[in-house]
């Protein structure tokens, strides 16, 4: 059985997160420059199984697709041509990091650190991965 992985794909970085291979625990691995993204999958994926990969999805309060879907959808695309053997689903991720920085602050996390823009990434892809667990039970 392989991990989920989580991709909170942004224009500049993109934070990750995984699964353990029993798809209990949802834990922050690490945020990329996007430019490196494909590149880190390649390594990473050449040491663990992954199974799904579990892509946030931009959304407005309307439910319409907001204007990242434009830039995440070749993404897409790239990703399944280059993984045709792993799932690729979405994952809604509306207020991921408006609950990123709370999880901060009721943390006890200082203001400097909360500011850490790579570090709320990776914290939202963990939130989009736990509510996609969520949501399997």
């Amino acid at each position: 059985m392989g991990r989920l992985m989580a991709l909170d794909y942004g224009k500049k970085r993109t934070g990750i997160a995984v699964t353990d291979e029993l798809h209990l625990i949802a834990s922050g691995l690490t945020t990329v420059a996007t430019i490196d993204l494909m590149e880190f999958l390649q390594d990473y994926l050449a040491k663990e199984n992954v199974e799904v990969f579990v892509i946030g999805e931009p959304r407005r309060m309307n439910n319409e697709p907001s204007e990242a879907e434009e830039y995440i959808v070749p993404f897409l695309d790239c990703l399944a041509k280059v993984f045709p053997e792993i799932s690729i689903v979405r994952q809604d991720e509306r207020f991921t990091s408006k609950l990123a920085v709370q999880s901060m602050i009721d943390g006890g996390m200082k203001r400097k650190k909360r500011k850490d823009k790579a570090l709320i990434d990776e914290i939202s892809a963990t939130l989009i991965l736990q509510a996609y667990l969520n949501k399997k039970i």
